[in-house]
């Protein structure tokens, strides 16, 4: 059976309830597989569920608000910079009515499951027999004691299938419904990724036109769809956009959003969708779906449950190509301190420092192939896509002198604050 959904925040808060809890930053709805911590140990926005008490009466509860037939269990320790939290052995219980519970058993036994030796590596346990039932819940046994101030933390994700509800005979009138978009909403790896472009290549020959730009560590082609009235050509007058995504190969939802987005622009533009067919004649679109393709097809391996945030993240290498290129605003900082005619300064264009481009420099081979690409074709504007933060960061995004949230503006800064705004406001959760 498929996560419940306390990763994806499929189960709710209000569906998570504990034996006890330390403080409201290491309560229940904190128990979350892969859930992160913030950067000082005691906010709300702690990386565990962490009982108050340290005794084997403890646990975590799940409610599936209908019946389920729950198969497993996959357990994580604490996230956190400063402390080390984990559960080593535990057991698990059902229930149809969070009153009456039944152990899990093995044979005559009740089972004891293999928790974490460390705290990021998510640990799988598959269940003898998968049991039906609405509640379940995570009970454990041994812990890393830390002397005598082991706490007892975990984030976790249950398997399990929802049955249908019997007492329901309208249940086809309130099951969701699909997209109306005929778009193939669902996770591509690498060949089936190339597989969808070729396809919306063929369905609009006229208005695309796959390139490459370069190859991956490994060696895959970092495939570009490029979506224009007269592609592989650059017109006069007519803006050069692009959209990257998948720079962390393990942050999925950019690849996807950016495979849908071609697909719709060329179903609309066939049927005639006037604001696609204008985008298409007076703006020239790159879209990069997988930066990273090596770290993607690591973790889609692996699955996202048992992957870790990790995994995927870095290229190959073990380059974050997010940090991988060269900081030009330090460069301009320093030329406008150093020159005292402020008319003779490059204020529209700073060479990329040679250090930096040399063959022994620590740059990634796909950051190397972004650059070029740069290089090559004269965007006005570009977006890079990443996942699990709902944030708009645009130019400068850092601060002149580590000065914690200084100011530091572009020329630019209210165009940058509107497209902030209207893609932030455009895209609510």
């Amino acid at each position: 059976c498929p996560p419940l959904g306390l990763e994806s925040l499929k189960v709710k808060d209000i569906q998570l309830r504990a034996s006890s809890y330390k403080r409201r930053g290491l309560g229940p709805h904190r128990g979350r597989l892969n859930i992160q911590s913030g950067i000082e140990d005691g906010d709300i926005y702690d990386g565990a569920w962490c009982a108050q008490y340290r005794d084997k009466k403890q646990w975590l509860e799940v409610d599936a608000l209908r019946q389920t037939r729950f198969t497993g269990v996959i357990l994580q320790g604490r996230s956190s910079i400063w402390s080390w939290n984990m559960v080593y052995t535990y057991k698990v219980q059902f229930s149809n009515d969070s009153l009456v519970w039944k152990p899990c058993m093995n044979g005559t036994e009740e089972a004891v499951f293999e928790g974490n030796q460390d705290t990021e590596t998510p640990v799988l346990a598959l269940f003898n027999t998968s049991t039906v039932a609405r509640y379940i819940r995570i009970n454990p046994q041994t812990w890393y004691q830390n002397g005598t101030e082991g706490d007892i933390c975990l984030r976790a994700e249950v398997l399990g299938c929802t049955l249908p509800d019997p007492n329901n005979i309208y249940a086809w009138q309130t099951e969701p419904t699909e997209s109306k978009d005929k778009l193939d909403f669902r996770h591509h790896n690498y060949k089936e990724m190339r597989k969808l472009m070729k396809s919306v290549n063929e369905a609009c020959p006229d208005i695309t036109r796959i390139y490459s730009i370069g190859k991956s560590y490994t060696g895959l082609k970092l495939y570009v769809m490029e979506i224009s009235d007269n592609p592989g050509k650059h017109e006069l007058g007519e803006p050069e956009f692009r959209y990257v995504a998948g720079m962390h190969g393990n942050e999925v939802l950019g690849r996807e959003l950016l495979l849908n987005l071609m697909q719709y622009m060329c179903q609309e533009y066939k049927r005639g969708d006037q604001r696609i067919v204008r985008l298409v004649k007076d703006t020239r679109i790159h879209l990069l779906p997988s930066m990273n393709p090596d770290g993607y097809e690591m973790a889609f391996k692996k699955g996202s449950e048992l992957a870790g945030w990790a995994l995927g993240r870095y290229s190959y290498e073990g380059i974050d190509m997010n940090h991988n290129f060269a900081d030009l605003n330090s460069v301009m900082w320093t030329a406008i301190e150093l020159e005292t005619d402020r008319t003779k300064l490059i204020n529209h264009y700073f060479p990329i420092p040679e250090q930096y481009t040399s063959e022994e420099a620590f740059v990634a081979s796909e950051t190397r192939a972004v650059i070029n690409w740069m290089q090559n074709i004269p965007f006005v504007l570009s977006a890079n896509l990443h996942g699990g933060e709902l944030v708009v960061t645009y130019p400068y995004d850092m601060t002149r002198d580590w000065a914690p949230r200084e100011h530091t503006p572009t020329s630019d800064e209210s165009f940058f604050r509107w497209l902030a705004t209207a893609y932030a406001s455009t895209n609510q959760v």
